[in-house]
């Protein structure tokens, strides 16, 4: 008697659990693409400027911008050294050329990769020489 008490009472929390597992399921938020979008224009040589926007669950800049294959580089002291953006190089050892970069219009004191992203955050990337 006692036994199948206890029995019925682990079935009820069985079900219990089961219900309240299946209205979580039912009624969590649907996922999208990313939960932070950003953007970010592109500068090249010739003042052509192009926005890319990206939907993301990254932490990091740099992690967006490689892995979508918009920047590639070198690692350096300070992170992420950029040397091509959308196809265009700047070598600052031929002609002082590099890419600037830019978050919310000010420059930026830190790499891409070092650099978190929030919803709705900006940055730029502009060739510069000089």
């Amino acid at each position: 008697m006692k036994n199948r008490k206890l029995f019925a009472a682990a079935a009820v929390v069985l079900v219990l659990i089961a219900v309240f597992a299946g209205v979580w399921f039912a009624a969590r938020p649907a996922t999208s693409e990313g939960a932070k979008t950003i953007t970010v224009e592109v500068v090249h040589r010739d003042a052509r400027s192009k926005t890319f926007t990206y939907h993301t669950d990254k932490e990091y800049l740099g992690e967006v911008l490689q892995a979508e294959g918009l920047v590639k580089g070198e690692p350096g002291d300070y992170g992420l050294y950029i040397t091509e953006v959308d196809g265009e190089s700047a070598v600052f050892e031929t002609d002082g050329a590099y890419w600037s970069f830019y978050q919310g219009g000010e420059y930026a004191n830190q790499s891409v990769d070092q650099t978190p992203i929030n919803d709705g955050d900006a940055f730029s990337l502009v060739y510069t020489v000089g």
